[in-house]
């Protein structure tokens, strides 16, 4: 397959997950489209790699899956609290948290 179509699937990927983060409301979806944008930076990362005959990008994935990985952890676990203080986990609601 030609490296054009891997980078097309990834802009859609990227362009869904960007979409999912201005429209929705509910904090568990918006970390599933940053989760979307950031596999398709990984797809695109892989393909190049794969086109340039290099592994740089391939380790670069590597590292942007940990960033990932701890930030999914941190953003569920804040999830998680709220929901347990406030049963509403709205985005439009969170601004009431500031002190």
């Amino acid at each position: 397959m030609p490296l054009s179509a891997y980078l097309i699937v990834s802009a859609i990927l990227f362009t869904v997950g960007v979409v999912g983060v201005l429209i929705r409301r509910n904090p568990l979806i918006i970390f599933m489209s940053i989760e979307l944008m950031l596999n398709a930076v990984n797809l695109s990362f892989v393909a190049i790699s794969n086109s340039l005959d290099s592994a740089d990008g391939q380790m670069f994935v590597f590292l942007v899956l940990t960033v990932a990985a701890a930030e999914v952890v941190v953003g569920l676990a804040i999830i998680v609290s709220i929901f347990r203080t406030r049963r509403n986990i709205d985005v439009d609601d969170m601004n009431l948290l500031r002190g």
